[in-house]
């Protein structure tokens, strides 16, 4: 049984998987209408990627088409996007040059996470925390309220306002997450030191969510990610 259980771990050409290809593959063309200011074309491939991010992980636990590279693809899909956007309304500076560096740093802050964890047998795997999704979401809703915001009339100041309201959520939220994963980073170093020599700690995928009294289930039962969000 647990055989049946893990062959969809490896499984590669999934429904799921394919949705987040097409995420990824949407990254580039989404840059490229923000830099020519085809600004409708570009909320349309956003409104794709986030439904598509929606619905790859609902088919994902329907379909019970979880796999490994799933649980790459769709952060780094979520990552890339922010980051195409970041670099789009910068340019056309749209968003300050400060936003880009505190969201950029926090990147960097949670780098050394995966190398620790994996040293101490965890796969360099930690559950993608709620807090994490959440500032994650409210940045992909705040950067297309602040693209629609660069245009005149009452709607669009509504959604620069909007949009920044986000913004400054997602980015609270998005550090806040790191500080929670650095958290339950320390709380794996202590117990790794605190077991046998002999023992070592088990080589499970990921670590037990219950150090994290702010954890989200297993990352059996949700999709992981090789990095925390």
């Amino acid at each position: 049984m647990s055989t049946e259980q893990e062959a969809p771990q490896d499984r590669i050409f999934t429904v799921p998987n394919t949705l987040s290809l097409a995420r990824l593959v949407g990254v580039p063309l989404f840059l490229w209408l923000v830099l020519i200011e085809a600004d409708w074309w570009a909320l349309g491939v956003l409104v794709f990627a986030g439904l598509s991010d929606w619905l790859d992980g609902k088919l994902a636990r329907v379909l019970n088409q979880t796999s490994r590279l799933g649980t790459v693809l769709d952060p780094a899909a979520d990552r890339l996007y922010i980051l195409a956007t970041l670099v789009g309304l910068t340019i056309r500076e749209i968003i300050p040059l400060w936003l880009v560096v505190v969201l950029v740093a926090r990147e960097f802050v949670i780098l050394p996470i995966a190398p620790i964890v994996r040293r101490l047998g965890y796969g360099g795997t930690l559950p993608v925390h709620f807090i994490g999704k959440a500032g994650t979401m409210c940045l992909l809703y705040a950067f297309p309220l602040l693209l629609l915001g660069d245009h005149d009339g009452g709607a669009a100041t509504a959604a620069k306002v909007t949009g920044w309201s986000f913004a400054i959520w997602g980015t609270g939220l998005y550090w806040w997450a790191a500080v929670l994963y650095w958290e339950q980073t320390r709380q794996l170093v202590l117990a790794g030191r605190g077991s046998s020599p002999a023992s070592g700690p088990d080589p499970v995928p990921g670590p037990d969510p219950g150090t994290d009294p702010g954890a989200d289930p297993p990352a059996g039962d949700q999709k992981g990610a090789e990095t925390p969000r």
